[in-house]
């Protein structure tokens, strides 16, 4: 059935919620000194985005025109967002790790009129590039430059302008928004890919519309949750939560400093957070790496609790009723283990979602062991983000869950997914040919995964299609499930990366949570050694082959990792390893890697 989107556009969305609950929280800022969430009401961030939808037409901007928003996750980026569409213009993410370089591509691609940089610094980027489209620099933050090659303002004039312009013609956004239809382009974000220049992606005011709408069907989003959104607002996993967040109308509160997130998640006390896996994987680390350190007493009650809390999990995914005596251990064992873990989260959380990268099952059984499932899903840039995601109330561990909406979904012969319906993309920018391979010829976009869907139709990835080794010996095998189960084995793990294409035997590249890893070191001859010195010490080394070990035991014979070397440092998105949403940039590890891996196979045949 037919999924009733009752909005024409993402502004005509946003204005009805204003209209709706004008005195209701809408999004918040951090204070000053972080004792809480300074909040805005709907009213007031509906007056704020009109008058910079105003002061952005008094520039020029019209409709599907690109501007772009270069920025940390911040308030000023929503209001700049819900600004540019209600002007009619498309909002074009730039990341604001993004190399100048690779910044003055996106504003040329896209012809961006205007740009809204966080302060000098990244406005710095553009500076001497030829962007003959580009009009104006808005500066969130910092002084404007009167010597600029592109004039610049500051936030605060653009809105005074466009306060100005309301003042005479009290009626202007109204009537620019009456003209934004559901096919009219809404936002235009660069894929980071894993390899060559990022391509545009074109995503419609309808999909971004339908993605809201399909949140709340599914139970994700309630009116009466607290949503803390730390998440890159560059990237479609952010903004399709902003579009929920309008069409449901709950409070947000938008952080993006990760490295404040734990500390300020017992502040916000939020009931809903959205993450990438590697957010959980930290927090299971530390979980786990506290027990063990602990020694004793606690670390047997710790590994009591979690027992019994996968005890009651895995009757629970199999549709098993839980018997009184488990339930009388599971309440002793959260009172004593789980407790701890949800108070570190705020204590009230009731959704947490991953999406962006694959989710470890383990990781996953112990979340939902301590009371906080995991509600898995999937999606890419090319979909608006959301495609599938298990509900709440129908979680399938291992799995990404049901199709959102109606979204229609096959397996092709080759087990790549197809899916076809309202949030996938019109196409890539300026590239028609790249556009029409990426579909079928009934429409159906081709998503580069392997997957298949069971009975019920849950969805799991088996791998990217692209990333699948094949080794020498004609056996196929799937890194991101092996580095997975590598992550839930072993609770120092920072990142993992298994090496096989057409080489004779398997090889791990493995780096090392810095956290947890000095605790690992405490009390022993390594205690004080920076990081460098204890990842590449005998006992690193010894350690983290003891966990391969235990990661063969799980795996295929021909998936079994035979050496593993772990690296000196963390893979960064500095040197291109990792995207700004956290995936592997496989080529370039293995590139800035290429000597120790080469090591892994000395003495060995790599058949080509």
């Amino acid at each position: 059935m037919a999924l009733d989107v009752p909005y024409r556009s993402v502004p005509d969305m946003f204005l009805k919620r204003v209209a709706d609950s004008p005195d209701r929280h809408a999004f918040a800022h951090p204070a000053q000194d972080d004792s809480g969430p300074v909040w805005l009401t709907w009213e007031q961030v509906g007056q704020r985005a009109k008058a910079i939808a105003a002061g952005l037409h008094g520039l020029g901007v019209g409709l599907e025109d690109p501007v772009a928003i270069l920025a940390n996750t911040r308030l000023e980026w929503v209001l700049a967002d819900f600004g540019v569409m209600c002007a009619g213009g498309a909002t074009t993410t730039v990341y604001p790790t993004t190399e100048p370089e690779d910044a003055v591509y996106i504003l040329a691609d896209s012809g961006s009129r205007v740009l809204f940089a966080e302060n000098p610094a990244q406005a710095a980027k553009i500076a001497g590039a030829e962007l003959p489209a580009l009009t104006h620099v808005v500066l969130l933050d910092g002084a404007p430059d009167p010597a600029a090659g592109v004039p610049q303002l500051t936030l605060a004039e653009l809105e005074e302008r466009g306060a100005a312009a309301l003042a005479a013609e009290p009626d202007l956004v109204d009537r620019l928004v009456a003209g934004i239809g559901p096919d009219h382009l809404a936002t235009l974000i660069y894929t980071s890919g894993t390899t060559g220049r990022p391509k545009g992606v074109e995503l419609l005011h309808g999909g971004w519309c339908w993605e809201g709408v399909a949140q709340a069907e599914l139970g994700l989003l309630r009116v009466d949750d607290l949503q803390y959104l730390w998440l890159p607002l560059s990237h479609s996993f952010g903004k399709t939560l902003l579009c929920g967040a309008t069409h449901v109308g709950l409070p947000t509160y938008v952080d993006g400093r990760v490295d404040k997130l734990v500390e300020l998640l017992g502040v916000v006390r939020p009931t809903l957070m959205c993450g990438a896996p590697r957010v959980f994987e930290k927090v299971y680390n530390k979980a786990v790496t506290t027990a063990q350190s602990a020694g004793g007493a606690k670390a047997k009650i710790f590994a009591w609790g979690v027992a019994v809390g996968k005890e009651k999990v895995a009757l629970e995914q199999a549709g098993k009723p839980v018997p009184a005596g488990l339930r009388l251990k599971y309440g002793l064992a959260e009172k004593l283990v789980f407790s701890k873990l949800q108070a570190r989260l705020g204590g009230r959380m009731r959704v947490l979602v991953s999406g962006a990268a694959p989710l470890s099952a383990e990781i996953a059984t112990f979340f939902a062991a301590a009371n906080l499932p995991i509600s898995e899903g999937y999606g890419l840039t090319e979909t608006s983000a959301g495609a599938f995601v298990n509900p709440p109330d129908g979680l399938k561990i291992g799995s990404v869950g049901r199709a959102m909406g109606d979204l229609e979904c096959r397996i092709d012969t080759d087990g790549e997914i197809l899916v076809r319906g309202r949030p996938v993309m019109r196409g890539y920018h300026n590239l028609p040919g790249e556009t029409a391979e990426a579909f079928t010829d009934d429409g159906f976009f081709r998503t580069g995964d392997i997957g298949t869907l069971d009975d019920d139709g849950y969805l799991r990835i088996t791998d990217r299609k692209k990333d699948l080794v094949k080794t020498s010996g004609g056996k196929y095998v799937a890194p991101s499930h092996i580095e997975g189960v590598f992550k839930a084995v072993c609770p120092y793990t920072s990142q993992a990366v298994v090496i096989g294409q057409a080489r004779n035997y398997c090889t791990m590249l493995v780096t090392l949570d810095p956290d947890a890893i000095q605790a690992w070191a405490a009390g022993t001859r390594l205690e004080g050694s920076d990081y460098t010195t204890i990842v590449t010490s005998p006992e690193a080394q010894e350690m983290v082959e003891g966990y391969v070990a235990e990661l063969n035991a799980k795996l295929n014979r021909w998936e079994t990792i035979k050496k593993v070397t772990i690296l000196p440092r963390d893979l960064t998105i500095a040197d291109g390893e990792v995207t700004p949403s956290l995936k592997i940039k496989r080529r370039s590890v293995e590139t800035n890697f290429a000597g120790e891996i080469d090591k892994m196979y000395e003495g060995t045949l790599a058949e080509l």
